[in-house]
């Protein structure tokens, strides 16, 4: 089984380098040309997908329909794949995020000291749900359809701490694959017991810390 995990294009609160969390902004017009092009780099390479699982926040689902495109495939929203919560402080500026003595501010550099901000979550939920995803729901496929390739269009963070689960490293490494650049991809093949990367884009500097 193959699996794609891909980020979400770009947003307006991206640009601007806000933490954006689990609240549900939208694609802007650059994001969506970057979707619309992957799609397309995917259909001419001759690459398809038996489905789509998405976060149901309208910039990865939306990101999904447009890396689909013309085709017919099932995009399937899931809550589990929802992007990490930042609490009351959705929307704040990096550099209001880091200049402070809250160890929020420790979010990229010291993933083992990072406390959410009041009413966020931790690194570790975002694992232990990101495992709780492809254990139940995308390893299974492998019993059954062992030749499937399947899609997962998500956010930087979740996607962060799915890789922890797929390339075996725990919390205190949290970021250890990377921060993806959005409508960035990797790919993994799953034997039935293991997972291993077979391809990724190019891994850019963490924007945010730029």
């Amino acid at each position: 089984m193959e699996l794609y995990i891909v980020r979400h294009g770009t947003t307006d609160w991206n640009a601007e380098k806000k933490f954006q969390g689990a609240k549900d902004i939208e694609l802007n017009e650059n994001g969506r040309i970057l979707a619309a092009e992957l799609g397309k780099r995917l259909d001419h390479s001759g690459i398809d997908f038996d489905c789509v699982y998405s976060s149901p926040l309208i910039r990865a689902y939306e990101t999904a329909c447009l890396i689909r495109g013309h085709k017919t495939y099932p995009i399937i929203r899931n809550q589990l794949l929802t992007e990490i919560s930042f609490g009351g402080l959705e929307g704040l500026p990096y550099n209001e995020w880091i200049n402070t003595d809250h160890p929020r501010k420790y979010f990229f550099t010291e993933p083992g000291s990072y406390v959410p901000p009041e009413g966020g979550e931790t690194f570790q939920s975002v694992c232990d749900r990101t495992k709780k995803f492809v254990q139940t729901i995308i390893e299974p496929i492998q019993n059954s359809q062992p030749d499937s390739r399947i899609m997962i269009v998500a956010h930087g963070a979740l996607l962060a701490g799915m890789m922890c689960y797929l390339e075996g490293h725990g919390v205190d490494n949290f970021w250890g694959s990377g921060l993806k650049g959005n409508c960035e991809e990797a790919v993994y093949q799953f034997d039935g017991n293991k997972w291993t990367k077979t391809h990724e884009d190019e891994v850019h500097e963490n924007p945010y810390q730029k």
